[in-house]
């Protein structure tokens, strides 16, 4: 399997990565301890600030509908709709919620006045479909917002797994380097929204993570075991490899930190 079709496997993430909250949750985790802190679901509230009220929003991706569960409490006004392709992950989303994919949206041409895709574009097998198929369904004075990483997001993250890796694979054998979200970065992102959007807009996020215990690291790294066949190196090994050089670190410098490199764009017709 190739890295986009692992990457963009609809079984895989409908069930395995996706199956249910408890990977993509470690994740978000992490930024417990960010500086400065980035309330990236505050941030999309403030940039709906425009939505008239009873206006229709649709979260496409919505995951564990953090970004739903934020925006039903700070806009009531709103309709507010969670899209997912992943039946388990949406069980514990409130409101209004359906199975369905990017790739074809089951809604009308301009019936929503604002679409999110936060963090899951690069999980889609046709970037440019999937983003015309956004442009489609937004009214022509609504907007799109859409999230993901830089290629320079969490740097050190990709280097410690490589140096486990390397540990537990041995001399003469460099391990394989696998990213759920490089097709889709914050510096490839606006060539593929521009196709359909006239006004793409960045906003940086950067932060940087410290931690003084290894552990949210370590449910960080274990929490993509749904592409462990990609890394061809022992999955569990390698975690526990990362776990022994980060406890090191921590013991040695009293922290560990992790530069974050995400944004926001967001788009209009």
């Amino acid at each position: 399997m190739t890295e986009l079709s692992a990457a963009t496997d609809r079984n895989r993430l409908a069930e395995s990565a996706y199956g249910s909250d408890r990977d993509l949750a470690a994740r978000q985790s992490l930024y417990q301890w960010q500086t400065p802190r980035r309330d990236l679901a505050g941030i999309v509230a403030e940039q709906l600030s425009g939505v008239r009220g009873h206006g229709r929003v649709v979260d496409v991706g919505c995951g564990n509908g953090r970004f739903v569960q934020r925006l039903r409490a700070a806009r009531p006004d709103l309709s507010l709709l969670g899209l997912d392709i992943a039946p388990g992950i949406l069980a514990t989303v409130p409101g209004a919620v359906a199975v369905a994919d990017v790739m074809r949206l089951p809604l009308a041409t301009g019936s929503v006045d604002a679409a999110l895709a936060m963090h899951m574009l690069y999980h889609v097998p046709d970037i440019p479909q999937a983003v015309r198929e956004l442009s489609r369904v937004v009214a022509r004075d609504g907007v799109t917002i859409v999230s993901t990483n830089s290629d320079r997001d969490k740097a050190e993250l990709d280097d410690l797994w490589h140096r486990a890796a390397s540990d537990v694979l041995g001399s003469g054998r460099e391990p394989a380097r696998f990213s759920v979200g490089a097709r889709f970065s914050l510096e490839k992102a606006p060539a593929f929204l521009g196709e359909e959007f006239g006004r793409v807009r960045t906003i940086e996020l950067p932060s940087t993570v410290t931690v003084h215990d290894p552990e949210p690291v370590v449910a960080y790294l274990a929490s993509y075991r749904a592409w462990a066949d990609q890394y061809d190196v022992p999955f569990d090994a390698t975690v526990e490899r990362a776990r022994a050089i980060v406890t090191d670190r921590i013991a040695r410098h009293g922290t560990f930190e992790v530069g974050c490199r995400a944004g926001i764009l967001v788009c209009r017709h």
